[in-house]
């Protein structure tokens, strides 16, 4: 009886055995094959990259900044010059404002600068701090000769440039924001994955996620030509070190400014996302930001956070309206 039964747990723990290491078969042909895709995956980023690099061509000029090359475009040829400024992570500021500066140009001096980091801009070492950021952003301004100008900037620029102005009111005759930040909105305070996106985009995971996504410009006013060189643009520089330092900044940025404010003598006129769902309060933050200005004025506009791809139109009908109004006060 105990022979039969000594047989049968032999039997069993041999069965166990087998399917343990059918088990670890299994599981180690799976991480073979992750590995593996991974590998291909990076293989392809990296020779992607190489061959797209001979693919993006050169626009705007080059200032020197701390020693770094700073792109910047020089559009139009008005009295008036407005200095644009983008909203975080934009891979090519220039180009993807295209549609707005083309309404603008006409009237006024646009330049675009693309801070470190963006475009085709060298990339920094230091933090980016908003100190560093707006230290940065005159300096080139600077170089180029400009004293007065108008401030117009997309999301995050709203923040820094109510620093800007702080630091050098006697420079800004006004600001215009598209869907830009307020120092006091909320939620600035989360933990990013920073290491999470730095690995999606090292190992080509993001350019694979892009890959299979549909094209986010394919239904927008941007020809061919430009969309393609914005791909080209964002595939080389997302996530790259010195943008990853601005998210790891954006937290205590945000908290510095925090009781911030334009001078009420400063002409404010905010383009404001009006079907915000993720934030009920961004038109009252706005619309608060507009009332502290003696010359301030709020404009909601319904589209997407990126409203300068869709009511570029509108916005340089309404900005130059604006503007003339207070020309005839």
């Amino acid at each position: 009886m105990r022979v039969k039964e000594n047989v049968e747990i032999k039997q069993t723990e041999k069965k166990r055995g087998k399917k343990r290491s059918l088990i670890l078969k299994i599981f180690g042909g799976i991480i073979a094959a992750l590995v593996l895709f991974l590998g291909i995956v990076f293989v392809v980023h990296v020779i992607s990259k190489g061959l797209e690099k001979d693919k993006i061509e050169a626009y705007g000029q080059y200032v020197q900044v701390d020693g770094k090359k700073m792109n910047v475009s020089i559009q139009g040829s008005g009295e008036q010059t407005i200095v644009l400024l983008p909203g975080q992570g934009t891979a090519s500021p220039v180009l993807d404002f295209k549609l707005l500066i083309d309404q603008l140009t006409p009237d006024y001096k646009v330049v675009t600068i693309e801070p470190f980091g963006y475009g085709l801009s060298d990339q920094t070492d230091q933090e980016r701090t908003t100190e560093n950021i707006v230290r940065e952003i005159h300096e080139a301004a600077e170089q180029l000769g400009l004293n007065r100008y108008i401030l117009m900037g997309h999301s995050i620029a709203g923040l820094y440039s109510v620093s800007y102005v702080d630091r050098y009111p006697d420079e800004v005759i006004a600001f215009v924001g598209i869907d830009s930040s307020v120092p006091n909105q909320p939620g600035m305070d989360v933990k990013l994955p920073l290491k999470s996106l730095q690995f999606l985009q090292s190992s080509g995971l993001m350019r694979l996620a892009k890959k299979l996504s549909a094209d986010p410009y394919a239904p927008m006013a941007y020809d061919e030509h430009t969309k393609e060189q914005m791909n080209l643009i964002s595939n080389r520089v997302s996530s790259n070190s010195t943008m990853t330092n601005e998210l790891k900044h954006l937290g205590s940025n945000f908290k510095n400014a925090e009781n911030m404010t334009y001078p009420r003598e400063l002409p404010v006129l905010l383009f404001v996302q009006s079907n915000n769902e993720h934030n009920p309060q961004w038109l009252p933050l706005h619309e608060q930001q507009a009332a502290k200005s003696a010359q301030g004025k709020m404009i909601p506009m319904e589209g997407s956070h990126y409203l300068h791809h869709t009511k570029f139109k509108e916005i340089a009908e309404q900005f130059k309206a604006f503007m003339k109004e207070l020309q005839l006060q």
